[in-house]
């Protein structure tokens, strides 16, 4: 407990243990002893007695000046850290000096760990004893922390791991959240009440103003996103340098040469939409990309891949189309549309760029007009034909439409489309740009609560790129989208639609479309036809070798359905809905549609 105090010529219990055993008079050494390594200030030695009278044991007076002391000089560490004097540090170097010797000392510690926290650059040989011993380097600031993992990219990358672990599954149990609303759903929290996330405020931290630990940082997500092909982690990518941003710390922000960029990009996100003015700003940043600096697209690309991001672009793809519909424009007079989708293209490729490592932006050969910024021959077709084959499926749900408000005796025996394009379905399958905006079209269309529309295109989904259809951030769009349309459910045919149209086609095979459906379930089974709930309850019995969370979901459907039928459950209120996408008025003409896309 007083190892060190000899190296300083200071006493210890041995140095009296040692007095006692070989003196003759012991209260005369230990009056001795009291004299040497008591508090040497003659006038105190007059006034110890009156302690004696109160009754005040020897200790506690030392111990309390002591503390006192201690806390004095911690004050004044910090104020000499603090000042402007040349020589502040190489004071501060000379009392680490003194006082290290004693850092073991649970009552002198907390000194030394001042000592080391302000000084910008600790002796490396006092570095590698607190990073030798677990017990100092656990209580030691950050601060020191931060010069220690510098230098051990390893010590380092344990220390975040769990931390990156742990944002990860935040992430998934967000998509899995037992709430099910259009309302409040995952992309519903802004960029800045994401930023205050456990994870993303302790990686600030830790990173303080160290650009060698943010690479670090920066090396680990490429990694694990290259590992895992998991899009959270380009989420969290942008989260951390904005958390800088918030902070101002220009050490880091001003060499990330995704800055910038990123800030724009997350005032897009914010508000939803990409509009004219930051799109041309988010342009420059990429046309500014210098010859020897591709590598940035790497990182580019990543920010892009963020489903915040995606989300964003895509919202701003379909605004952007409903605007030239109504204008009876086309798709590749748009400037602001093409470099919606070079930058949905640049995200969508993120893994393929930094997995090959070519950063190169594919694009056409720079030509005088907008065209120049679709990216590759295959994403040129995706406006000259997939775009047009989706706007088909628009006019053929216009054209019924109107076909349904006409007097009986006008009508024709027009029946609503039951089968898709073929291109429209060969784009959904060979490719992600155009999959992506088939998914978000298919929800703007539950948004709508479309019936008609929405159970065309949903047996589109069950063959798409990448299964992009199944995946979680999609499913529990569409879940929450589906709550739009909960009296249809009511049903057999629209039932039949979603989920053996959909849903059930891969259920067996992907866990998380089964979790999906029963949470989806677990909200809406009051609303489907009895017959095919209980047929439906029979095919989700989770299999022995499902996980815990499946059997869970499918519990508390079963109970909630012995429930019902002991109790059938009041009448639920449509909630109120802001679609986010504003329908733009122009003068009707015959060949303009009159309802948004």
């Amino acid at each position: 407990m007083f190892a060190g105090l000899p190296e300083l010529g200071i006493s210890n219990g041995e140095d009296l243990k040692e007095t006692l055993t070989n003196c003759t008079e012991p209260l005369k050494a230990i009056d001795q002893f009291q004299m040497e390594n008591g508090i040497l200030l003659p006038t105190l030695q007059s006034a110890l007695p009156f302690l004696d009278l109160h009754g005040t044991p020897r200790l506690e007076f030392h111990q309390s000046v002591f503390d006192e002391l201690r806390d004095k000089l911690m004050e004044r560490v910090a104020t000499i850290a603090e000042g402007k004097e040349e020589d502040r540090y190489g004071k501060l170097e000379e009392l680490l000096e003194k006082s290290f010797p004693l850092v073991k000392m649970p009552s002198i510690q907390p000194v030394v760990m001042q000592v080391l926290k302000h000084l910008p650059k600790v002796p490396e040989k006092k570095l590698k004893l607190v990073m030798a011993d677990k017990e100092l380097y656990k209580v030691c600031a950050v601060e020191v922390k931060r010069q220690i993992w510098q230098d051990n990219q390893a010590l380092f990358g344990d220390e975040v791991s769990p931390l990156l672990k742990q944002y990860i599954v935040e992430k998934e149990a967000a998509l899995f959240s037992s709430d099910l609303s259009i309302l409040h759903n995952f992309f519903s929290p802004s960029p800045k009440t994401r930023r205050q996330g456990e994870v993303v405020l302790k990686l600030t931290q830790m990173i303080g103003k160290n650009v060698k630990l943010y690479d670090m940082v920066l090396q680990f997500l490429r990694t694990l996103f290259l590992r895992t092909r998991n899009v959270h982690y380009c989420t969290l990518r942008a989260e951390l340098l904005m958390s800088l941003h918030d902070l101002d710390i220009s050490e880091i922000c001003s060499v990330d040469p995704c800055h910038k960029f990123t800030w724009c990009l997350d005032a897009c996100i914010r508000e939803k939409f990409v509009d004219g003015k930051r799109a041309r700003e988010l342009q420059g940043f990429l046309d500014g990309v210098k010859k020897g600096q591709e590598q940035v697209l790497g990182d580019l690309s990543m920010i892009l891949c963020d489903p915040f991001a995606c989300n964003t672009l895509v919202l701003s793809i379909m605004r952007n189309l409903q605007e030239l519909l109504s204008q009876d424009s086309l798709p590749r007079d748009s400037p602001d549309l093409m470099l919606l989708l070079r930058m949905l293209s640049l995200g969508q490729g993120a893994w393929d760029m930094i997995d090959s490592q070519v950063f190169k932006e594919p694009r056409l050969v720079r030509t005088v007009d907008h065209l120049s910024y679709v990216n590759k021959l295959a994403d040129l077709e995706v406006v000259t034909r997939f775009l047009p084959a989706m706007m088909s499926v628009v006019v053929d749900d216009h054209t019924f439409t109107v076909e349904q408000k006409l007097p009986s005796e006008e009508k024709s025996s027009l029946s609503y489309p039951t089968t898709l394009p073929e291109t429209f379905n060969r784009y959904l399958q060979e490719n992600r740009v155009a999959c992506e905006m088939g998914l978000y079209y298919v929800l703007h269309i539950a948004k709508l609560r479309n019936k008609n529309a929405l159970q065309r295109l949903l047996p589109g989904l069950v063959e798409t790129y990448n299964d992009m259809a199944f995946g979680d951030i999609f499913l529990h769009l569409l879940t929450g989208h589906l709550t739009l349309l909960s009296d249809e459910f009511g049903s057999e045919e629209f039932c039949s639609v979603v989920f053996d149209g959909f849903l059930l086609t891969s259920f067996s095979s992907k866990e998380n479309v089964h979790r999906h459906t029963l949470r989806m379930l677990l909200h809406l089974h009051h609303k489907v036809l009895p017959s095919y709930m209980e047929t439906l309850t029979k095919t989700l019995e989770p299999p022995k070798q499902s996980s815990e969370p499946v059997k869970e979901l499918y519990t508390q459907l079963t109970e909630k359905l012995e429930a019902q039928k002991k109790s059938p459950p009041p009448l639920e209120e449509t909630p109120s809905l802001d679609l986010g996408l504003h329908p733009v008025t122009v003068p009707t003409t015959a060949s303009t549609p009159t309802t948004p896309l």
